[in-house]
């Protein structure tokens, strides 16, 4: 009995620790954000790289098993367009004053096949929190991974109105589309690790 016993325990210590090396944590890398919008005039795009986060994966035979966490934090500032005057009204409808990053924390995920997951999670934006579902396409790279995917949102979502410019006569539309293009690298092959001392 003892033996049976020995060897059940065995069986769950190796199970357990082959569970916990397969999370690992990683961070964001190079990666890309963009909101696109539309107005009575033109359309347009504000995009930022300064993105970082960290996310939580369990990777079995190099390919996700599970994404555990992902949190991602950009400077609302950092969005930018080609012309300071619509990064200003922009800035202006965000109230980038008060609420200085925009974040996203994941809830839960899902996987749908080998390269597509659906995430639940929740976008704070001009201090107003909302939860949306996004189908996210994965690629492995060298260890890392790769992740896009894109969201409908509307300015009303955050409590917030679509923004005017040149005394009212250019009118965004009430529709957003926001796109990233996410890098996650290996935390522990990272360059750019900080150590806390």
């Amino acid at each position: 009995m003892k033996v049976i016993k020995s060897i059940l325990l065995t069986v769950i210590f190796i199970t357990l620790s082959l569970q916990a090396n397969a999370q690992r944590n990683y961070t964001i890398g190079k990666s890309t954000f963009e909101v696109a919008g539309t107005s009575n005039v033109h359309d347009w795009v504000m995009k930022s790289t300064e993105g970082n986060g960290v996310a939580n994966l369990t990777v079995i035979d190099s390919k996700i098993a599970d994404i555990n966490s992902l949190t991602i934090t950009l400077l609302a500032e950092s969005i930018k367009s080609s012309k300071t005057s619509m990064d200003d009204v922009a800035y202006e409808a965000l109230d980038t004053k008060t609420y200085k990053n925009i974040k996203y924390v994941l809830k839960s995920a899902n996987k749908v096949n080998e390269a597509t997951w659906s995430l639940n999670g929740t976008y704070t934006i001009a201090g107003i929190s909302k939860d949306f579902k996004t189908l996210v396409n994965v690629t492995a790279n060298n260890g890392n991974f790769i992740l896009k995917g894109s969201n409908q949102i509307t300015f009303a979502d955050f409590g917030m109105s679509p923004p005017t410019a040149a005394l009212g006569v250019v009118r965004a539309g009430k529709d957003l589309t926001l796109i990233f293009n996410i890098t996650l690298n290996d935390f522990n092959k990272s360059d750019n690790v900080l150590v806390i001392k």
